[in-house]
């Protein structure tokens, strides 16, 4: 079983992770991490704070010459940031927040632990928490490329502007959502979507957006069918739910599914000829021309590419003021605004990617077993 936690604040020293559950013999890439920490900074409509930060991860633990030993791996990522706040940190001198911000955590989190003052609610609770998500969420895709998955997430809508995403093999799309800063493989898309976060940015908004990951090379029966919380669907529906302003989530076009009848949504199966090339990664001599369930079926991967599409709700801290009450007087105030993005929907599309990408490694080491990475093979 894998799992993994981290710590750390929004503006403190630094994010840290521990990992257990990783196989030994695991090469570790760490320029592979570095390069997927700095895909999360990138897109268009981040804020200042992405110029300050530039995250490189350190890996204090579970690693030697380069492979995993089988015990907890822990990573950490400084804040560049925290220079700037050492001081009052130490001195309890942090700006106080006693106006939440709606859409935040701050009213809930504040009422819950019992604070006149917001500040410890959003230094966790900011979406900064990621960097270290994807951080292992790297080690995850290390672990699936040795068994032939990869991973790959495509922005396809911001602030109502719909991409065409061309018909195309993930890898390809990958590719061109690389080479996009809206993470949109859809050119004349990306145009629109770009000029929509130059308005909302004059207009003091902020804007969400819709994104989806595709899993291709994953093995038939991941997962399973005989209990709830076993079912691969529903695992990582919590997964990238649990990543901040995601706010839906659907396996395949699900939303789409629903409004057609049964015949028309059905992936159907035919025998393989021995000349035919496999359309999915299946052992049954089976193949489909379609995959609207989304690579799972009763909870378990069914050998296609598996899609997860996630909707991402505008950034709830906006330039333009928002109504409140200022907590400690009772009275209407308008909300104070904190720094942040315009439009965050790129950077959350690889925070999708590393979130869909542990589930299946869980799901991998569920059904392989093994201590090592050898083992597993076997």
């Amino acid at each position: 079983m894998l799992r993994f936690l981290t710590a750390g604040e929004s503006h403190g020293p630094c994010l840290t992770a521990i990992v257990e559950g990783l196989p030994a013999g695991l090469a570790v890439d760490v320029e592979l991490i570095n390069r997927d920490l700095a895909r999360r900074q990138g897109g268009y409509g981040r804020g200042r704070r992405m110029r300050i930060e530039r995250d490189r991860v350190e890996i204090l633990g579970g690693v030697i010459a380069g492979q995993t030993t089988g015990a907890p791996v822990a990573l950490r990522i400084e804040n560049r940031d925290w220079p700037n706040w050492r001081s009052r940190w130490a001195a309890g001198d942090l700006p106080r927040l006693s106006v939440p911000r709606p859409g935040h955590a701050d009213y809930a989190g504040m009422v819950k632990y019992g604070l006149d003052d917001a500040r410890p609610v959003l230094e966790r609770a900011s979406a900064r928490e990621t960097a270290a998500r994807v951080a292992v969420g790297s080690l995850a895709k290390l672990l699936l490329a040795a068994f032939g998955v990869a991973v790959g997430s495509t922005v396809t809508e911001i602030g109502g502007v719909v991409a065409t995403v061309p018909d195309l093999p993930p890898e390809t799309l990958w590719a061109l959502a690389e080479e996009s800063d809206v993470r949109c493989p859809d050119e004349e898309a990306a145009v629109r979507m770009r000029a929509a976060i130059d308005a909302a940015r004059q207009a003091g908004d902020s804007l969400g957006g819709v994104f989806f990951v595709v899993a291709t090379g994953v093995p038939v029966g991941l997962g399973s069918h005989v209990h709830r919380d076993r079912r691969l669907d529903a695992r990582l529906a919590a997964a990238v739910m649990s990543i901040p302003a995601i706010k839906g989530v659907e396996i395949g076009p699900a939303f789409e599914n629903a409004r057609r009848p049964g015949t028309q949504v059905h992936d159907e199966l035919y025998p393989r000829e021995a000349t035919q090339v496999a359309t999915t990664n299946d052992q049954g001599g089976v193949t489909r021309t379609t995959n609207r369930a989304g690579g799972i079926e009763g909870g378990m991967t069914n050998g296609a590419p598996v899609v997860v599409r996630a909707a991402m709700k505008p950034i709830p801290t906006t330039l333009t003021p928002l109504c409140s009450v200022d907590l400690a007087t009772g009275e209407p105030v308008k909300t104070q605004y904190q720094r942040s993005d315009v439009c965050a929907v790129p950077a959350a599309s690889v925070v999708g990617e590393a979130m869909v990408a542990w589930v299946l490694a869980d799901a991998l080491i569920e059904k392989l077993g093994g201590d090592s990475l050898a083992e597993m093979a076997r």
